[in-house]
């Protein structure tokens, strides 16, 4: 009997110590999914803009993980026909990034709109919440195209509820400086501009995947 009582009090002590551990939280997973801003044109992997932006988190104590999902090239359509597979089970958010390639190429801004559409119900039927990425079009395509390119982003994240990040070249598009060569995509520098001026939002995202909001 004396062995069963020792025993059971030590069961008891276990687990009181068991309850007083802190549980640690878990590492958030995200998706950076887009096109060859996001992939990093030309740069190293580690210059990319979800490695920079991870390593800017972490330093602001927030664990977690941003895989890169850019495709070079990638237009809307391209976007919704591999984001099934380019998203794994487990991914807690999304950076959904996409459609400069669209405005270069002069696709309608409606098949944009509806694609981008497709994209944010696919993610939110899992679960996974996004955080929107907007474009402009660029000043060649002319004001009719751009009037009814650029509300797309603001307009789906008031209707989705999603956070938004107005333009992702914001700070960077008119610095040459900022751009590697062909004066479209941002060198190591420009993405440091991108990644410090993004972190509010970003920071805003992760913790709201945190507390569920």
């Amino acid at each position: 009997m004396r062995i069963k009582g020792f025993m059971a009090f030590l069961l008891a002590i276990t687990a009181i110590v068991i309850t007083a551990i802190p549980a640690r939280s878990a590492t958030l997973n995200l998706v950076g999914f887009g096109d060859s801003l996001m992939a990093g044109y030309q740069l190293p992997p580690e210059d990319a803009f979800p490695a920079r932006l991870e390593k800017a988190l972490r330093a602001k104590g927030h664990d977690v993980t941003i895989a890169n999902a850019g495709v070079s090239g990638d237009t809307t359509s391209g976007g919704l026909a591999r984001i099934d597979w380019s998203v794994p089970d487990g991914t807690k958010g999304v950076i959904l990034e996409l459609g400069a390639n669209d405005a270069l190429r002069g696709i309608a801004p409606e098949e944009s709109r509806k694609n981008l559409i497709a994209m944010i119900e696919k993610l939110k039927s899992r679960g996974i919440p996004v955080l929107l990425v907007g474009m402009l079009a660029p000043p060649n395509m002319g004001d009719d195209y751009a009037g009814r390119f650029n509300p797309i982003y603001p307009e789906l994240a008031k209707a989705y509820g999603t956070e938004l990040y107005p333009f992702f070249l914001d700070g960077v598009v008119e610095n040459a400086k900022l751009k590697i060569e062909d004066g479209m995509h941002p060198n190591g520098d420009g993405i440091g501009v991108m990644v410090e001026r993004f972190l509010p939002v970003a920071e805003r995202f992760v913790q709201s995947l945190s507390t569920g909001g």
